[in-house]
């Protein structure tokens, strides 16, 4: 459950960064550009911000790793 809501936010993020850097300034594509670097960190260090926050907000579920 916690996997398909972090992939969510992620793509939401994402992709609402990619369109504003379209459609508004080019700006915008540092929004995933630095999330796409979070992930990467994540591969390495294990610590997600997302799974930090879903797992705060849903205790006693699937720890999401």
């Amino acid at each position: 459950m916690k996997t398909r809501i972090h992939d969510g936010i992620v793509g939401a993020v994402m992709l609402t960064g990619i369109v504003l850097g379209v459609k508004v300034n080019a700006g915008w594509f540092y929004l995933p550009g630095a999330i796409a670097a979070l992930m990467i960190s994540s591969a390495f260090t294990g610590f997600c911000p997302v799974y930090f926050v879903l797992n705060r907000m849903m205790p006693g579920t699937d720890a999401g790793k």
